[in-house]
C-alpha cells in the first residue's frame, strides 16, 4: 500500500510544479506559497477527521512534536526558496535541481536509518540519478549573471527538502501520518506568513489576479494530496525508496511543461531525464 501512495505522491507533486507556475507569472511567490499553504492546511485538518486521528493530538510525545516543527521549518524554508527558483527559471531546469535532495535523502537514510539492504545497487542508482540530473540542468550562453541566481535558490531548496524527508521520518514514528502532516503544515503557515509581513508584502494580497489565485488554490490542493500520500509512504515504507518514487513527479512535470509553456527538452536533458528514470525505477525494484 505504501508503494502505491508514494506513486500517487508524485503524481500530484508533478501537477503540483505546474500549476504553482502558472499561479506566480505576476504574484509575488513568497505571497503565492503564503496563500497555498492556508489550502494545505484546511486539506490536511479535513482528512484528520475523516480518518478520526484529532483524538490522538495530546498524545503526540515531546520528540516527534520537535521533530515535526523542525521538518516544517525545512519544509517552508524548501518551499520558499523553489517557488521564487520557479519564478525566474524554467520548469525544465528548476525542477531537476530540486530533485536532487533525492541523492542527499537517500544518502541520510543509508548513514541515519541503516537502510543498507542493497546497499550496492542503491548506491549505484543515486549516482545514475545524479548523472541524469547534470545532464538536465543546462545553461544557455545568453544568460547572464543575474538569471543565474535561479540556480542557487533551487540548490537551496533541495538540501531543505533533503532535510524535511529525514525530519519528518523521526517525527512521524508513533504518529497517524495524516495528523502528522497536518502539524508540520501549521508550521509551515507560520513561517510563510512571517516572512510575507516581515517583508511587507501582504499589501500585495488584494492586488492578486484571479486567474492565478486559481492556479495557487488548485496547487495547494495538489501539495495537500502528494503531501498525504508521501508522508503515509515515508511512515510505513522504506525511505529510500519512497523518496526516489516520489520524485518520479518530473515525468509529469516536463510533460505539462511542454503542453503548456512549450518548454521543449534537449537531447542531453531527454538523456538526463531516462537516466534519472532508469535509477528511480531500478531504487524502487531492487532497492
Amino acid at each position: 500500500m505504501w508503494l502505491i501512495a508514494a506513486i500517487f505522491s508524485a503524481l500530484f507533486a508533478g501537477l503540483t510544479s505546474i500549476l504553482a507556475k502558472c499561479g506566480i507569472k505576476k504574484t509575488d511567490p513568497d505571497v503565492a506559497t503564503a496563500i497555498r499553504t492556508i489550502v494545505v492546511l484546511i486539506f490536511s485538518w479535513i482528512m484528520v477527521f475523516i480518518v478520526g486521528s484529532q483524538g490522538t493530538l495530546r498524545d503526540i510525545s515531546g520528540k516527534s512534536f520537535l521533530f515535526l516543527i523542525l521538518s516544517g521549518l525545512a519544509t517552508g524554508a524548501s518551499w520558499m526558496c523553489y517557488f521564487k527558483a520557479l519564478s525566474m527559471g524554467d520548469i525544465n531546469k528548476v525542477v531537476p535541481i530540486d530533485k536532487s535532495s533525492t541523492i542527499l535523502s537517500v544518502l541520510a537514510a543509508i548513514i541515519l536509518f541503516q537502510e543498507t539492504n542493497n546497499l550496492g545497487i542503491k548506491l549505484i542508482c543515486t549516482l545514475v540519478l545524479a548523472a541524469g540530473i547534470f545532464l538536465m540542468v543546462e545553461k544557455k550562453k545568453s544568460e547572464g549573471s543575474k538569471n543565474k541566481a535561479w540556480i542557487i535558490y533551487a540548490f537551496f531548496a533541495a538540501i531543505f527538502a533533503a532535510a524535511t524527508s529525514i525530519l519528518a521520518k523521526v517525527g512521524i514514528s508513533g504518529v497517524e501520518s495524516n495528523l502528522g502532516t497536518a502539524v508540520r503544515t501549521g508550521v509551515v503557515l507560520i513561517m510563510a506568513w512571517g516572512m510575507v509581513f516581515a517583508q511587507g508584502k501582504h499589501k500585495s494580497i488584494k492586488a492578486i489576479d484571479k486567474k492565478e489565485l486559481l492556479f495557487i488554490t488548485l496547487s495547494g490542493l495538489a501539495t495537500g494530496a502528494s503531501w498525504l500520500c508521501y508522508y503515509y509512504g515515508i511512515q510505513n515504507g522504506i525511505v529510500s525508496v519512497v523518496i526516489p518514487i516520489d520524485k518520479l513527479s518530473i515525468i509529469v512535470t516536463v510533460a505539462f511543461s511542454y503542453i503548456v509553456f512549450k518548454e521543449k527538452l534537449s537531447l542531453k536533458a531527454f538523456i538526463g531525464l531516462l537516466l534519472m528514470v532508469i535509477g528511480t525505477v531500478c531504487m524502487a525494484i531492487w532497492g
